[in-house]
């Protein structure tokens, strides 16, 4: 296995890729912290298939928007682990206008949860990372980050503010024996994909050279294999994980 004797959290952890990829670090070794801020149904279940495979779990539940709130659960999740060896930051919304329409609210609220929410969980567990001289971090960012989209412009800032973001601080970090990597999902086949028109499904399946969309399982692979030790020479890459979308 991998990564046994690693602590991991993931943020957004309940559904979706987050799921995926707290189930696929414990598939190989790690214990999980499951971060959640409503689901915490969904939370338990995750949970409960980590304890299944013989890993320690934890419920991690905080709003990453908020930092007091960050900073809490980092407190929760220290005590409870010792250390934290894997961070990665998952948890995101999207609040869908075309910028005519887009209110400050819906700008606010996107950016809070997946640009600032990166920060703060970032800033509660570095400090811990760099006096063990030891940590992997994994920011979650998107293609739309990449291409931007039609009515995303929130969604898009914040996920390309996320990529920078990872590219200064993986050049402060690559000293400290941290890496610091993102990876960019493209459309992968989760709650918020289905949620998609069939003829606007359609119209994105054109789009992409593999012709299907992508499993969360995928992404979760990928996040294993940068936090491994198989990625240990990579540091400020965003692998794209998108059948081809960019090209």
């Amino acid at each position: 296995m991998k990564l046994k004797g690693r602590t991991a959290l993931v943020s957004g952890a309940s559904r979706g890729i987050g799921r995926a990829i707290a189930l696929a670090l414990a598939e190989e070794g790690a214990d999980v912290a499951v971060n959640y801020v409503s689901s915490e149904g969904p939370a338990k279940e995750v949970a409960e298939q980590i304890q299944k495979m013989g890993r320690k779990a934890v419920l991690a539940r905080a709003d990453v928007g908020n930092f007091p709130d960050t900073f809490q659960m980092a407190q929760d999740v220290l005590k409870d682990f010792g250390h934290l060896d894997i961070l990665v930051n998952n948890a995101g919304i999207s609040s869908d206008k075309t910028f005519v329409k887009m209110d400050h609210a819906s700008w606010r609220k996107v950016l809070a949860i997946n640009l600032d929410g990166v920060f703060n969980c970032t800033k509660v567990f570095i400090d811990q990372m760099i006096k063990r001289n030891y940590g992997r971090v994994v920011n979650i960012t998107s293609v739309i980050g990449q291409i931007g989209n039609f009515g995303q412009a929130n969604y898009a800032a914040s996920k390309a503010g996320v990529a920078a973001f990872t590219k200064s601080l993986a050049k402060e970090l690559a000293g400290k024996g941290i890496t610091v990597n993102a990876v960019a999902p493209g459309f992968i086949a989760t709650e918020m994909v289905a949620a998609i028109p069939e003829k606007v499904q359609q119209r994105l399946l054109d789009q992409i050279p593999l012709r299907r969309f992508g499993r969360a399982e995928e992404v979760g692979r990928a996040v294993v294999y940068l936090v491994s030790q198989d990625g240990d020479y990579i540091t400020g890459a965003e692998l794209s994980i998108n059948g081809g979308l960019l090209m």
